[in-house]
């Protein structure tokens, strides 16, 4: 061993170190590895941010602004709606959410995808009765399943592929990654359907901030607008398409119904008092085909400046006391909007516009950063946390799925790169204003993003001071009487098995080129080995800190350490069993 192996050995022992130890962010630990190693002097000073213009962070920055979007379209929950009602116990719940989760993890990343079907789970929780615990960790474990079909699913893959194309010259091209995949998903989905009672009845689910926030129920108008197809339409029916909202008035012709009977029909021309929760109610809204408060009046057009929506609370030396949304006259004097009220106590019986504001009350407020700033400040009411607030926004449904299938269809042709086609994609999910630009940099995972791009010089020092050939040696060594499929075997253990120590990204950075060397070492095609890999680091199953997936769900799902443990142990014996006979047969091991 020479002295700059040992130092790259030593720097990349450490940096693990770090990981285990748990103290210190992914990200920070990664940062400071790439900063140690041009200091050590085994990364060049020239090439250590490298990683940050890689197809890789490219490739995964893209997809998660293409899910997000996808996510605010609405288009999955429409689509699912009709199933969903059929769903009554967690028997066929569990196996229909899941496989939904596997599906769209195909087509978008798969953090992205369980991130829109967390919150229909949630609801299907809330209407049935079925302990949420039940849906959530199978619905994760899908999704990282699902993951594997294709390029884009997954980190784990994109990098892998990455590190195919660095040594060997190609990379892996969007499906290859499918015949092994798709069994796999298949394996897993049918071990999920009955598996998943093993998972506790009982959790209480952690809530965050922003979801307390959310809880709060706000009270809006909304018109139906003349040209409205949708009826005939009973207001009991309004409250079952709700997921919540109640319909708390009717105003007909200036004649106002409060709490209308549910067989009571809305007509074209109503306006209709609604009260829930904001999403839902832009969900109701839009879905409904009616028209959000005042969208008659269209903001005026500023040259710079997002329009959105945030909530604001009345202060007790607002100027906005006692005063009513008329007489104040937000839009003509701020340009800003007033959507919905939220109040403790009484609800109001008046219309929107006519209801005197008092101290407390929270506010849905709409406009560009610059006037809502003015407004806020000049009135005396303080913002609240900020997040994503989508009531009176657009809401494309069909845009998103049109761009994101354009770019599986281009990929599919092999017309565009991976990396250029989604960001096309997610650069038209801007420019169609299918996604704000602010809600696309809230979508990236600067954690993920960095810690991939950081690792990837230290990754590749390992290989230049002949680190990766040394271990590979002494692999090989070992393994020189082991069966080829022991071999497989052996590399898809030991990447599930580093995962949730050191996530799944550096796994693969690490691990992707020992496998090449030691496939040449042993005469074997890389390929088998590089998909063990990809598919061992992607598949933890075993902890929530391995992967993004696994964590997303641990608060929401109330779920204890030792539970992932509990249903994933069984899916990781099926998933490196049928893994490596699967990868053997459509990537054999000694070639083609």
């Amino acid at each position: 061993m020479t002295f700059h192996q040992a130092l790259a050995f030593g720097l990349i022992v450490a940096t693990l170190g770090l990981f285990i130890w748990g103290r210190l962010r992914y990200d920070v630990v990664a940062l400071g590895s790439v900063l140690t190693g041009v200091l050590i002097g085994v990364v060049p000073a020239e090439h250590a941010f490298d990683g940050f213009k890689s197809d890789v962070v490219i490739i995964i920055a893209s997809a998660l602004v293409v899910s997000a979007a996808f996510q605010r379209s609405g288009v999955v929950e429409l689509a699912l709606r009709p199933l969903l009602s059929r769903l009554k116990t967690e028997r066929t719940q569990v196996p229909v959410l899941a496989a939904a989760t596997a599906l769209l993890s195909m087509a978008t990343k798969n953090v992205g995808a369980l991130a829109i079907l967390m919150p229909v789970a949630q609801q299907v929780s809330r209407r049935t009765g079925t302990a949420v615990s039940r849906l959530l960790m199978p619905m994760s474990f899908a999704s990282l399943l699902g993951g594997l079909v294709t390029l884009v699913g997954t980190s784990t893959n994109i990098i892998v592929s990455q590190v195919r194309h660095d040594t060997l010259g190609k990379p892996f091209g969007m499906y290859d990654f499918a015949p092994v995949g798709l069994g796999l998903t298949a394996l897993g989905l049918i071990f999920l359907t009955f598996g998943y009672r093993i998972l506790p009845k009982q959790r209480e689910a952690q809530v965050s901030l922003s979801e307390a926030l959310a809880s709060k129920s706000y009270m809006t108008e909304a018109v139906v607008p003349e040209s409205w197809t949708g009826g005939p339409l009973r207001v009991g029916q309004v409250r079952d398409k709700g997921g919540g909202a109640e319909v708390t008035g009717l105003i007909r012709e200036g004649e106002k119904r409060l709490k209308p009977h549910a067989n009571t029909l809305v007509k074209a021309g109503d306006v209709v008092q609604l009260e829930g929760e904001p999403d839902v109610l832009h969900t109701l809204i839009a879905d409904l085909g009616w028209q959000p408060h005042r969208a008659d009046s269209p903001l005026e057009r500023r040259r710079t400046g997002e329009v959105r929506s945030v909530e604001a609370v009345v202060g007790a030396d607002s100027a906005l006391l006692g005063q009513t949304v008329r007489r104040v006259d937000l839009q003509s004097r701020y340009n800003v909007k007033l959507l919905a009220v939220a109040r403790s106590g009484r609800r109001p019986t008046q219309r929107l516009r006519a209801a005197a504001i008092r101290g407390g009350d929270v506010l849905i407020l709409r406009g560009t950063e610059t006037d809502l700033a003015k407004a806020m400040g000049e009135l005396g009411a303080l913002p609240l946390a900020d997040r994503q607030v989508q009531l009176g926004a657009r809401r494309p449904l069909i845009l998103p799925v049109v761009i994101l299938v354009a770019a599986m269809v281009l990929l599919a042709l092999q017309v565009l790169p991976v990396a250029i086609a989604f960001a096309m994609a997610a650069l038209l999910m801007v420019l169609t204003r299918s996604i704000s630009m602010r809600e696309a940099y809230a979508s990236l995972d600067g954690t993920v993003l960095v810690l991939i791009a950081a690792l990837t010089p230290v990754s590749e020092a390992l290989q230049k001071t002949g680190g990766v050939d040394l271990m590979a040696g002494g692999l090989s060594d070992l393994l020189t009487h082991a069966p080829p499929l022991a071999v497989l075997g052996l590399m898809m253990l030991t990447a599930m098995a580093c995962a949730p120590l050191m996530h799944n990204a550096p796994t693969v950075l690490i691990l992707a080129p020992v496998a090449i060397s030691v496939a040449r070492h042993l005469h074997l095609s890389p390929d088998p080995l590089l998909m063990g890999v990809a598919t061992g680091a992607a598949c933890d199953f075993l902890t929530p800190i391995g992967h993004q997936c696994n964590t997303l769900v641990l608060g929401p799902g109330g779920y204890k350490f030792s539970d992932y443990t509990r249903l994933g142990a069984p899916l990781s014996v099926l998933v490196i069993v049928v893994g490596t006979l699967l990868i053997a047969t459509v990537w054999p091991l000694h070639g083609r």
